[in-house]
Order: structure tokens, then sequence, then C-alpha cells
């Protein structure tokens, strides 16, 4: 990321001085030098609505000024919430402001008399750190709201997942990292036949009977495995000797940093038969 010389030349910089004389030499410092976009003002109550209107890149500012000095104008400046960077270049005679106008907040300073070379470096190197501030602000704006539109999409996109697999399936059903149930939708108490805390009034039930314990153990060596499973049959004899077939399907959930995060997955009731 770097800024180019016509990036630089076209910025938008604003002279404040209440001399006449300072401004026509800095007007004309900054035309000699190629720079396009150039304005001032020789009243400093005028400077905060200025930049607000115009988001000045560089603003000149001379700190012995009638009315408001150049002090209290770097702090209305400072309200500006909509610019994090105070883009000013003080204009001093006096030694001991500099040192006063650094901790103020200002970039950086030009003495009086003026050294033009001084001046036109200075400019320039205050600009191009401006600029690339301002491309790494709007980076960051355009970095955040593509991770905000992502997110959005992939919250959309697992709404519709669920959605599909709860047409697709009798059950939907997702666990945590110890095999707690955190979403069910559908009979899936009754389909596994264990107790869950917290999602239905007969959540604390004992398990329902009649499971083939092989079937059951085999899943589980798959769950301790982090394993998926595909349609794996689940049977169940009913008390009256009657014996139901469901198939689930499951996969493991990871987080970013790959640690556990449970299970998620549907079922479907195949038939009943006696």
């Amino acid at each position: 990321m770097s800024t180019t010389i016509p990036d630089t030349l076209a910025a938008r910089i604003l002279i404040v001085d209440d001399q006449e004389a300072n401004v026509s030499l800095l007007e004309q410092t900054l035309e000699q030098a190629g720079y396009t976009n150039v304005s001032s003002t020789m009243n400093s109550m005028e400077v905060c609505a200025l930049h607000r209107k115009n988001s000045y890149d560089l603003i000149l500012l001379d700190l012995q000024m009638p009315g408001m000095d150049g002090f209290q104008v770097i702090e209305g400046l400072k309200t500006n919430d909509k610019d994090a960077y105070l883009p000013v270049l003080v204009i001093t005679a006096q030694p001991g402001h500099k040192l006063r106008a650094l901790h103020a907040g200002v970039r950086d300073f030009i003495s009086k008399p003026f050294d033009l070379v001084e001046v036109r470096m200075r400019i320039r190197n205050m600009l191009e750190v401006r600029l690339l501030y301002k491309r790494l602000e709007n980076y960051s704006q355009v970095l955040e709201a593509a991770v905000q539109e992502r997110t959005a999409e992939l919250r959309e996109s697992e709404a519709r997942y669920r959605s599909l697999t709860e047409l697709a399936s009798d059950w939907y059903w997702e666990q945590d990292e110890r095999g707690n149930f955190t979403k069910v939708s559908g009979p899936v108490l009754e389909m596994l036949g264990i107790r869950v805390e917290g999602f239905a009034p007969d959540a604390q039930a004992a398990p329902v009977e009649g499971w083939n314990q092989a079937e059951r153990a085999a899943l589980q060596a798959a769950i301790e495995a982090r394993q998926p499973f595909l349609d794996f049959v689940f049977t169940r004899t009913e008390a009256d000797g009657s014996l139901q077939k469901f198939q689930v399907s499951g996969e493991p959930m990871f987080g970013p940093a790959c640690q556990f995060l449970g299970y998620r997955g549907i079922g479907v009731a195949v038939r009943a038969r006696s």
C-alpha cells in the first residue's frame, strides 16, 4: 500500500494564517510544487467548520492569531469524531510552542521565517503519511463490511441448511462436546432414548428401553473417534414386540482452532413392522 505523486498533489490543503503575506507565500510555494487543491483563510474561527465540510488532508495552521489562536483551533478540530487523525502542520516562530503543539496532537511544525525547501519537504512527508492513514482506514472499513456480509451469508446458509435438513428428515439435532443436546427438532429424545437436560418437560425421564445395545455401542465408538456416520441404523423393540427402525446421520463440528465442538445430524424413521 503506497501513495502516488498524483494522489499527493491532489490532496486537499488549507492554509490558516492571519498575515496575508504568509498566506500568499505558502500558496505560491505549493502551486509551484504542483499542488492543485489549495485553499486558505485568515479567519481562525472558520477552520473547524471548513474542515468538517471539506475533510482536508492537511491544515497549515499558524499558532499566533487574534480571536482564536492555533491551540484553540486544535482543540476544536479534536471534536471532529469522523477524523481520528489530526492533519495539522503548525506554523510558529516561537520555539517554546513547538513542544506544546506536539503534545496537543499535531503531527509536525514549520518554523518562521520560512525555509521553503523545508516547507515543501515537511508538507510532502506529512501528506504521504496522511494519505496512507486514510487508505488504511478505508481498507479497514471495507474489510469490516466484508466480514459482516460474509457472516450474514453464513448465518443465512446455516438457516437454509437447517430448514432443508428438517424438511428432508424427521429429526435435526446438535450436541456439544460433552454429548449434551443443545438443539433438537422433532422427537429426537424418543428416537435415541436418552435424557436431555432442559429441553422438554419429559427430558428427565428414564432412558427408553428396547434399544439394540450392540448398535448403540458401535455408534458410541464412532462418536468417541470423532468420525462422521451416514445412515447408521438403530433398532428398538417395543413392549408389544414390534420392531422400529431408524437411520441417523451425523458429523463432528470443529472450531477455528480445530477444537471439537460436538455433533450435528439428522434422523429418519425407516419403517415399523411386527
